[in-house]
């Protein structure tokens, strides 16, 4: 099974960033590059083709779901620096209940009291999380971009699911060059619209470009390669329930190899975040039944 690979490459994403000594865009935009490069061989070695190019529309979603992808994991690694890779995690998780919340006006689905309940969990588990926090310092810079990183991804999984006609490869490469074009120009933007000083300040020491191929070949682009064929072909149940492995390894990196910690008030929180999201997700999810065709006695010829 490629999915649980994948999910533990991204549940690594914020220890492997940790080891690199750059600003948090320029990190991305790294990734981003790195991640294009190595799908763009993939693609060419599988002599994929771009189908989604025929449906104007779907393209668009693609590359609006890239963008905002890209935006998304600007916020993200802002976070990582200012509160800490588990901090930052939890706020980010946030982002499938903003989908549960948004999907009856979004996709017309029924939003049942299971689900309420479930949002309700994760705001409750945010509160004793950040609560005191918030009540010593106020709403902190790192708190916002990781909220703000959560509202991105569920745009992204909006955007993206109404994107159809299009494969996991295909998709994954023409999100990350979305992703990649919005970094560098959210970047370029910051710099006054300077190129080359975007490009100076993104140049990487040698000691980090062993963290920066890593994160961008194996954390980006074999872990979005390797996301995007799974899915597919798993049920969706077994996504759904697997993809909370994401956030709890990201917790259990950050705890064994940062030696970040957390009060127990916060674990239970995180508890409450991560549970409340599954039991959200899950809730009236039932397997496909399974057609059993009767067995018809054989009849035996005579001789």
């Amino acid at each position: 099974m490629t999915y649980l690979p994948a999910l533990l490459l991204f549940g690594s994403n914020g220890i492997v960033a940790g080891q690199i000594d750059l600003g948090s865009g320029q990190i991305v935009l790294l990734r981003t590059l790195v991640g294009c490069l190595f799908l763009v061989a993939v693609f060419a070695l599988t002599r994929g083709k771009l189908t989604c190019l025929r449906n104007p529309k779907c393209f668009a979603l693609l590359v609006a779901s890239g963008a905002a992808m890209g935006a998304s994991w600007m916020f993200l690694y802002e976070a990582y620096t200012l509160v800490g890779v588990s901090m930052a995690t939890l706020a980010y998780y946030c982002g499938p209940v903003i989908v549960l919340a948004v999907s009856p006006l979004v996709f017309g689905e029924r939003l049942t009291k299971a689900k309420i309940g479930g949002i309700a969990v994760v705001m409750a588990g945010m509160v004793l999380v950040n609560g005191g926090s918030v009540q010593q310092g106020g709403l902190s810079w790192g708190l916002v971009c990781g909220l703000a990183s959560a509202a991105l991804f569920a745009l992204m999984v909006v955007l993206s699911k109404k994107a159809q006609g299009a494969e996991g490869l295909e998709r994954s490469l023409v999100q990350l060059v979305a992703s990649f074009a919005t970094a560098g120009l959210i970047l370029v933007a910051q710099h006054g619209f300077d190129v080359a000083a975007v490009v100076q300040s993104a140049l990487p020491a040698a000691s980090d470009i062993a963290p920066v191929l890593f994160l961008g070949i194996v954390n980006t682009g074999l872990g979005c390669f390797l996301y995007f064929s799974s899915i597919a072909k798993l049920p969706a149940g077994s996504v759904a329930i697997c993809g909370y492995l994401e956030p709890l390894s990201a917790l259990a990196f950050a705890s064994l190899l940062l030696h970040e910690q957390m009060a127990v008030v916060q674990l239970l929180g995180a508890l409450l975040v991560i549970g409340g999201a599954a039991w959200g997700e899950l809730a009236g999810f039932r397997p496909p039944a399974v057609r059993v065709r009767p067995l018809r006695p054989r009849v035996r010829r005579a001789p």
